[in-house]
């Protein structure tokens, strides 16, 4: 066992309930994206204990804390806080006191790993890298708050960025990871449309604005999946239709909103334009005026190949079977805005308990194992250890 392995499993075996209490506190008092202020000074204040140097970042939300060697390379370790606009059905005695929001995506575990790994790495009597701690904010807004963080500086001098995200597919005490995309681009659409209205009797007399929507809500998912190479793995989902009050009268606005998602960073670049290039197309018959509103959220995260290595030798370092394999996700992780930036790579935690559901992300009844804090901790000092022989 290396000197930081040891000095991780001294703390460990010294903090772990207090780190168990950490998440509690921060699961039982979620904050949205870019409002985590008490989070914020919360992991501030933890760090500043121990006697390391945290620096909030603008605006208040988010924080960056550099320790060990000033010179040679920096390894960066970020953990997302936010939560989501979304009641929990847990019964946890943890549970959310906050109406409406909740940490259904793990960030408050998230949060704690990475506090409990940069005190245990300040515990050691000596680092071999440069360490940064990037706690950030609105993970899962659009755009998301990597952006925000990497204007502030949170890169400036990083060699490698490294991240992990809870996984409930995955039992706990494994760790999962894989070369190249691991999660997908995210984007979202929203099409607002206009006729003069009418009654449904003489729809061809104006616009009919209702048989547009349905158009579209068919029209643009098949139009894409004859445009764009199915390898891809490109899926557009409506999450919402709205439009008219009365079932004898075409409205005169409605919108639809939905998502993209594609597996291919090379195909995201191209979407916005076959979207709007489709939307009008299909309209176009119609005599629908229209407007679309194309939000771009995150390109794939794109797990580099050395990254990706040292990543595995540190999964590998925590025992025997904790290395597991996982495939790319449909989902979006704003971590990939780091990666555009410096080389470094994600891995998924373990967090099911084994017994029971599989409970999945953003469900209000998710919960997790929280043995498996420990078990990032004992990966994110790892990589540090690892990051020194690279």
């Amino acid at each position: 066992m290396s000197s930081l392995a040891h000095a991780a499993a001294r703390w460990l075996s010294e903090h772990h309930d207090e780190m168990v209490g950490w998440r509690r506190h921060i699961h039982a008092n979620p904050e949205l994206g870019r409002q985590e202020f008490a989070t914020t000074q919360f992991a501030a204040s933890l760090l500043a204990d121990a006697g390391l140097n945290p620096k909030v970042l603008p605006g208040g939300t988010g924080l960056t804390c550099d320790f060990g060697p000033e010179h040679g390379p920096r390894v960066a370790l970020r953990a997302d806080m936010d939560a989501l606009p979304m009641a929990e059905r847990t019964g946890a005695p943890y549970t959310s006191v906050v109406p409406g929001v909740a940490h259904a995506c793990g960030h408050d575990a998230h949060t704690a790993v990475l506090l409990g790994a940069g005190l245990a790495l300040a515990s050691a009597p000596e680092l071999p890298v440069g360490v940064r701690l990037i706690f950030q904010a609105a993970e899962e807004l659009m755009p998301g708050g990597a952006i925000d963080a990497i204007a502030a500086g949170a890169l400036t001098g990083v060699s490698r960025i490294y991240a992990l995200h809870c996984d409930p597919r995955l039992a706990v005490g494994r760790v999962a990871v894989r070369p190249g995309p691991i999660t997908s681009a995210a984007d979202q659409v929203e099409v607002t449309m206009h006729s003069p209205g009418g009654h449904t009797s003489r729809p061809h007399l104006t616009s009919d604005l209702v048989y547009g929507m349905g158009t579209l809500i068919t029209g643009v998912p098949g139009v894409l999946s004859r445009r764009i190479d199915p390898r891809n793995s490109t899926v557009m989902v409506w999450g919402a239709v709205n439009a008219g009050v009365a079932a004898n009268a075409i409205p005169q606005t409605g919108t639809l909103s939905g998502t993209i998602r594609t597996a291919s960073r090379e195909t995201w670049l191209t979407l916005e334009g076959i979207v709007r290039e489709t939307v009008s197309s299909l309209l176009a018959p119609l005599a629908i005026e229209h407007t679309v509103l194309y939000r771009r959220g995150v390109p794939p995260v794109v797990n580099e190949e050395v990254s990706t290595r040292i990543l595995t030798h540190a999964i590998e370092a925590i025992g025997p079977d904790v290395l597991a394999d996982t495939q790319q996700s449909g989902g979006g992780e704003d971590f990939s805005w780091y990666l555009e930036e410096v080389p470094g790579a994600m891995a998924r935690l373990g967090v099911w308990s084994g017994r029971g559901p599989q409970l999945d992300l953003h469900q209000p009844t998710f919960d997790l194992d929280e043995r498996a804090l420990g078990v990032g901790v004992r990966l994110l000092v790892n990589l540090v250890d690892k990051s020194a022989t690279a």
